[in-house]
């Protein structure tokens, strides 16, 4: 068990000595089998449980004194075992927070009381004891191999019963201390992320762009070894089974040359080359980086400066790169562990081997051939796929020898988004199986049998060999992957299909219990399981209708399957098990619920959720009738019930036509009141289906009318479950949208614990949280609470991230509170201007936009606005510049705060100097009236330097203005009088502007009850008749 700790945990970076047990998964896995052994010892090895330890194991504890039940002499901070040695001392001692155990049956039955906390307890205990095995058997044990001749001679010493114990403890812990090397190193090799070929292109390409001069992103970069293995690593085979690929060399323009370590988890700075011998110290020195790119520009500011300029290249060159290194390779690479100790070798052996469907890294010792291997597959086109995304052929189930799937280490996300869209196909991850002489527990061979009986035998032995499956522990993977590895799925369908309801009903509860693992759920659909659970929702038999429903909401968590579900009916039978309380008016009445329609309605609604996270069956269900079954659901008190419901309305909203069906329905009232639920399941849904709705006003008038807004307010307090805060948040963002709800809110003091979730958020609550603040910060009121609250340093500090939906509502909560003046000179203070500015460099134009709409009340509030403008480096050239933008958003807002930026006659002059005329000019022929506003407030303010105004009619800027004032918008007829006055101060734009016929227009506005409009119309007309007086006069002269 010491080399086990010492080299396959994961310690921190004090070290196996003195550090501790980092949290990692590995670590977790390895503390779980650790309590597998020891948990059952007591009743596995009754005699060796008894022996004594030579030294107590002691930790600190969390457990108290009450825990402990009968066996045990307790007090109020004291706990010790009735057991004793034979000098009369406890076995298990408890002096809080101080425990010592001195057997392994006194450990067992404190991991029986540690219950939820075992975890932590085993962490603690072997944080606390680093050599195990000294303590519970001494030196000599521990230094003692366990080869069969020194134990034959050992036990030949002495027939002694304790030393016969010891004996086998020892053997145990040995044993236990080659599982978890074992156990570990598959772990490792299962949880790959990167590969090699991963680092290998994005190290090709460093290449490319490194070398001497100014540009290049780095002096050098090199692999610390040319050797190569067969799977792409550069790492020595026992480095390689902790994870790691290479180590490279990276010598940046401004600081030390840095030694990196690639693995599997990320890439961090190791403790470098050894000066003496050359050794690469393998010690982790710091953090782990997502890949080598990101390690590097947090370690060196010219990198990540220089990367900056190359980053659309190097994005082009790994795109193009990426057919090369991306193309999975068939690599079968044999190794095997070789011993002078046959049966030793055969139980401990572990196989580096790569199955052909693998794509996992994993260590090797062979050397890399000179050969390619190439992917030899064919896939067959679907007539449902056409657009190119072929499905992977399924892989045929052996009926012989059973090999055991592989535990993934990473969990597959399968659940698709809500804008999920049918032309994609999940990931779905290839079939990984054990080597054929992998261990398999007894459960696999009692299945085998159990499997045998259900292909040969007849209707009694298959019910009761279906009865006697159930008896194992469906929820444990083994079981699962054991019953399809030896046939059984095919078997278990095929049942399906008889007329025998017992059968069916026995298969049904199989297959739902182990179609919750993803392979199994793929091999059901492969094997044609769906379109057979489909026909069973039209049995007469209400409890096979519930079974089939809940095996389809467990299968139904990936594309293909969903799509399988509707193109055999499957929708429109699930929906018209929704219809269960026809004949009653109060379908709320508990009676109702306790009749078995109403299961089999929950069992409909269940498999409906699953099948709602795609496009089309969401169209199928509204098609089917579902929205008005459903409304009639909600009303029912019952949580089990409500929760698939409701979770069912909420990936539906996200539809326009759901949302109209939803307000026709009266369901808002019902989400509302499920809000007061004690569930939290349930008010999560509640409030996500809120925010769906809520983008439209009625709805917003409906939650308040509703009393909707006082229990979203008042969830905002419970901040542990944080996707249920999410979904609050998010509901209360769309609802501040109305100024009616924004004054609610206000009441609630909602406002105040907005600003509290500014810090330690997820993301996905910050961006809620943010949005709200930004619709709530348009009243003055509320903009004096969120200044008063300390909300504008976090509301700053955000605006370094990179998110893009957070920056989008950071900065328009920015520029918000910035019409306050007093706001406005904190926002200065904490170099909020300046960091708004640098997001006009952002490459997503919706950044962009928010970004420069948040800087025209910036400088119109700012003090010395001009100053603060040109004391940014470059940032009048960058606005400029933003006028060759395609994005109408991001023309419009540039164009605003243009607008502010040439009150100040030292900006205007710099921004002309830069070409701002011709620039808005060239956008004048435009249709999109918020454009065409914020355009002509532009250009009127930019006539007033200079010779501008004739430029503008040079670069016929002029005449598209004219066609503004057909514009049914009265702020845009307002700036484009402004603007016309402006230019009318120019001969030669009075006649175009008369040619264009300006003055008819203008004169119906000089009646206009806008005061600047009637002005600037005015003027205007003032300006050309004046110019043709001056004509004529000249003429008759």
């Amino acid at each position: 068990m010491g080399v086990a700790l010492s080299r396959s945990a994961q310690w921190t970076a004090a070290g196996y000595e003195t550090g501790t047990l980092e949290i990692t998964a590995l670590n977790e896995s390895i503390l779980n089998e650790i309590i597998e052994f020891v948990e059952p010892f007591v009743y596995k090895y009754p005699q060796e449980a008894k022996f004594v330890f030579i030294e107590p194991l002691e930790w600190k504890t969390n457990l108290e004194p009450s825990a402990f039940e009968s066996g045990y002499i307790v007090s109020e901070t004291t706990a010790k075992s009735e057991e004793v040695d034979k000098d009369g001392e406890p076995l298990l001692l408890l002096c809080v927070p101080n425990i010592k155990v001195r057997s392994f049956g006194q450990l067992s039955q404190f991991l029986s009381f540690a219950k939820d906390n075992k975890l932590q307890e085993a962490q603690a205990c072997i944080e606390a004891n680093r050599e195990p095995m000294v303590k519970i058997l001494g030196s000599y044990y521990d230094e003692m191999t366990d080869d069969p001749p020194t134990i034959t001679i050992l036990d030949s010493i002495t027939s002694d019963q304790d030393m016969h114990n010891k004996r086998k403890i020892a053997i145990l812990l040995k044993q236990l201390d080659l599982h978890l090397l074992n156990h570990s190193l598959k772990h490792i090799s299962e949880g790959i992320r990167l590969n090699p070929a991963t680092f290998k292109k994005d190290i090709e390409l460093l290449k490319r762009y490194s070398g001497k001069g100014d540009e290049t992103v780095l002096e050098s970069i090199d692999y610390t070894s040319d050797y190569e293995f067969s799977n792409g690593c550069r790492a020595p085979p026992w480095r390689q089974s902790q994870g790691e690929v290479c180590y490279v060399i990276v010598k940046p323009h401004d600081v030390d040359a840095l030694c990196l370590t690639c693995s599997a988890e990320g890439v961090f700075l190791n403790g470098g080359k050894t000066e003496e011998e050359g050794e690469i110290n393998y010690e982790r020195q710091g953090e782990i980086y997502k890949d080598l790119v990101t390690c590097l520009k947090d370690k060196s500011p010219v990198f990540s400066e220089n990367m900056s300029k190359h980053e659309l290249r190097f994005s082009e060159d790994q795109q193009k790169d990426s057919d090369t290194y991306d193309k999975p390779k068939i690599e079968e690479v044999q190794s095997s562990v070789t011993s002078s100790d046959k049966s030793k070798t055969e139980k401990s052996q572990i196989s580096f081997g790569k199955s052909p469907m693998t794509k996992r890294l994993e260590p090797s010792l062979n050397w890399r051939a000179t050969v390619d291997y190439k992917e030899k597959g064919s896939a067959k086109d679907s007539q449902e796929e056409k657009q190119g995304k072929a499905e992977k052929s399924s892989t045929s189930v052996s009926s012989g020898r059973a090999q055991l799937l592989r535990k993934s280490g990473e969990k597959v996300e399968e659940t698709a988004s809500e804008s999920s869209s049918e032309s994609e196909e999940d990931e779905e991850p290839p079939d990984h199986r054990q080597e054929a002489n992998a261990d398999l527990p007894s459960e696999y061979w009692q299945i085998q049998k159990l499997v045998k009986y259900l292909k040969g035998g007849n209707q009694t032995a298959t019910v009761i060999a279906l009865c006697s499956m159930r008896d194992f522990n469906l929820a444990q993977e083994t079981c699962q992957l054991a019953i399809r590895d030896v046939g059984g799925l095919e078997v278990l369908i095929n049942l399906l299909d008889t007329d025998e309801v017992k059968c069916k009903i026995g298969s049904l509860k199989i297959l739902k219990e182990i179609s919750h693992n993803p392979q199994i759920r793929r091999n059901i659909v492969d094997l044609g399981g769906l379109p057979i659970m489909v026909n069973i929702l039209d049995s007469p038999h209400k409890s096979l209708k519930c079974l089939a429903a809940e095996t389809i909401a467990n299968v139904a968590k990936f594309k293909r399957a969903r799509r399988a579900v509707r193109h055999h009916g499957g929708i429109t039978k699930l929906v018209a098990l929704l219809d269960c309380g026809h004949h009653s008016t109060e379908p709320t009445q508990p009676s109702l619920y306790e009749t078995r329609d109403v299961e089999v309605a929950r069992c409909g609604a269940q498999a409906l959720w699953s099948c709602s996270k795609s496009h089309s069956n969401k169209e199928a269900i509204r098609k089917a009738g579902g929205i008005p079954l459903l409304a009639r659901l909600l009303k029912t008190s019952h949580e089990d019930m409500l929760i698939p419901v409701v979770g069912t309305l909420q990936e539906c909203a996200s539809e326009e036509n759901y949302r109209a069906a939803i307000k026709a329905e009266r369901i808002i009232e019902n989400l509302v009141k499920n809000l007061n639920s004690e569930n939290e399941q349930l008010q999560e849904h509640c409030a996500m289906a809120i925010y769906q709705c809520a983008e439209d006003e009625e709805t917003r008038d409906l939650v308040r009318q509703h009393g909707g807004l006082k229990p979203l307010a008042s969830l905002l307090n419970n901040t542990d479950n944080k996707e249920r805060l999410a979904a609050v948040t998010g509901a209360i963002w769309k609802c501040s949208i109305s100024k009616e709800n924004v004054i609610k809110f206000r009441e609630y003091k909602a406002i105040e614990t907005l600003v509290g979730l500014l810090t330690d958020q997820p993301e996905e609550v910050l961006v809620n949280v943010v949005g709200a603040l930004g619709e709530c910060c348009q009243e003055y009121e509320n903009r004096v609470i969120v200044r008063r609250c300390g909300g504008i340093q976090p509301l700053v500090n955000l605006l370094v991230g990179i998110n893009q939906a957070l920056l989008v509502n950071v900065t328009k909560a920015v520029g918000a509170c910035a019409v306050d003046p007093e706001s406005m000179s904190i926002i200065d203070r904490l170099d909020g201007v300046r960091l708004l500015w640098s997001l006009l460099k952002n490459p997503h134009p919706d950044v962009k936009a928010s970004a420069a709409w948040a800087l025209c009340p910036c400088i119109e509030n700012a003090k010395d606005a001009g100053e603060m403008v040109r004391s940014f480096v470059g940032g009048l050239e960058l606005v400029v510049n933003l006028l060759k933008s395609d994005n109408k958003e991001v023309l419009a807002s540039v164009c605003a705060a243009i607008t502010n930026i040439a009150k100040d006659q030292e900006n205007l002059a710099v921004i002309t100097d830069h070409g701002v005329v011709p620039l808005l000019s060239k956008l004048a022929n435009t249709n999109n009236d918020k454009l065409r506003r914020h355009l002509a407030e532009a250009i009127s303010r930019c006539c007033m330097w200079g010779r501008n105004r004739v430029a503008f009619g040079e670069h016929k800027a002029v005449a598209p203005l004219v066609r503004y004032l057909k514009s049914n918008d009265t702020n845009v007829h307002r700036a484009t009088a402004q603007a016309l006055y402006q230019l009318s101060e120019d001969a030669d734009n009075c006649i175009t502007m008369h040619e264009n016929g300006a003055v008819k227009l203008l004169l119906d506005m000089v009646g206009s009850p806008d005061q600047d409009l009637q002005e600037a119309a005015a003027g205007c007309i003032s300006n050309i008749r004046r110019l043709a007086l001056a004509t004529e006069k000249a003429r008759y002269t």
